[in-house]
């Protein structure tokens, strides 16, 4: 699954826990798609003095001890700075020295759509390439916003009118029912510091009743290259979302914090992965773009047209991609 941290971005590519762990209430599973992780050698941010910066993410016992929340905020606001001097976090929709064409829209939203990077391996998340099949929101989307009591007032207004445009427009440009509600919501947003993460696990078990003692842990233990990552759950067994879970650092800077949203709440429509031939796009391994650009606004469309079903493989779908991309390119190659 998404990112914005000192260095690259790890995003976990819906990863699927075996359906033995999603206890009773789970039929199925918990795709992990958005976490974004950030190797150390990639970018050269300062982090906290007692924070040691794993080379990669993929076993808890990597996992240190985080700082405290006034040095993680200092850490992302120093992270941010250095990415925009860098040139990075971009926020053309539609950047004209990256064009792509309908043939580079097939092969992506494949990569991003089909294809996993990381995979749920007993408590272990480990790096392996693996095809697998298309999944999305079957039920109307339903989103809520909870902020941390540590976020700022001024913080969480501005943010919930940011969101509520965002939801809008995913609605648009799915086709899909989506709205921003006070209860009964499918898909929670929480945006929370770093100590009310760690104590985040009672919550997490109400809102998805069942759910198993690793995912609480990955996010208990969340690593300070991580800064948001979205959870996905089938209650039934099948490639069909009935829940999602995005947690988004609140010690991340504005433009930061709504990639985030940006790169999360996009995922958990059905958009998991990463690649690296994804630009302009925020589904790469690359802090490149901070908003969703038209390339990933093509991928949405593409992702809920009704042409494509859920659990699809590349062979079956395919096809049907390529002739999406082409309409919605205006029939370029």
């Amino acid at each position: 699954m998404p990112i914005h941290l000192p260095a690259p971005k790890l995003r976990a590519p819906v990863a699927k826990h075996a359906a033995s762990g999603c206890g009773l209430a789970l039929a199925c599973g918990l795709w992990l798609s958005g976490c974004t992780w950030t190797p150390e050698a990639a970018e050269t941010a300062a982090a906290p003095a007692s924070v040691a910066v794993p080379v990669a993410p993929l076993e808890r016992e990597q996992i240190d001890v985080t700082p405290p929340p006034d040095d993680v905020t200092a850490y992302f606001i120093a992270l941010e700075n250095r990415r925009l001097s860098d040139g990075m976090l971009r926020t053309e929709r539609m950047p004209r020295d990256v064009p792509f064409s309908a043939r580079d829209l097939e092969d992506i939203f494949v990569q991003i759509a089909l294809y996993e990077e990381y995979s749920f391996v007993g408590n272990r998340i480990i790096e392996r390439a693996t095809p697998t099949v298309l999944r999305r929101w079957q039920d109307p989307v339903r989103l809520s916003l909870e902020f941390g009591a540590a976020v700022p007032a001024s913080v969480q207004r501005s943010d919930r009118s940011f969101v509520a445009g965002y939801v809008n427009r995913l609605g648009r440009l799915t086709g899909h029912p989506m709205s921003l509600v006070d209860r009964s919501a499918n898909f929670h947003v929480l945006v929370v510091t770093e100590a009310e993460r760690q104590a985040l696990a009672p919550r997490l078990s109400q809102l998805v009743p069942g759910i198993d003692s690793v995912t609480l842990d990955l996010v208990r233990d969340l690593p300070l290259s991580v800064s948001c990552l979205v959870l996905a759950f089938s209650r039934s067994g099948t490639d069909i979302y009935t829940d999602a879970i995005a947690i988004i650092r609140a010690e991340l800077p504005d433009l930061s914090r709504r990639a985030c949203y940006y790169e999360e709440l996009a995922q958990g429509m059905g958009l998991p992965n990463d690649s690296p031939r994804a630009r302009p796009s925020l589904f790469n391994d690359t802090s490149e773009f901070a908003v969703l650009t038209a390339l990933d606004e093509n991928m949405l469309r593409t992702l809920y047209d009704p042409r494509l079903r859920p659990g699809m493989a590349e062979r079956e779908a395919r096809p049907i991609i390529r002739r999406i991309a082409a309409e919605l390119m205006g029939g370029e190659s």
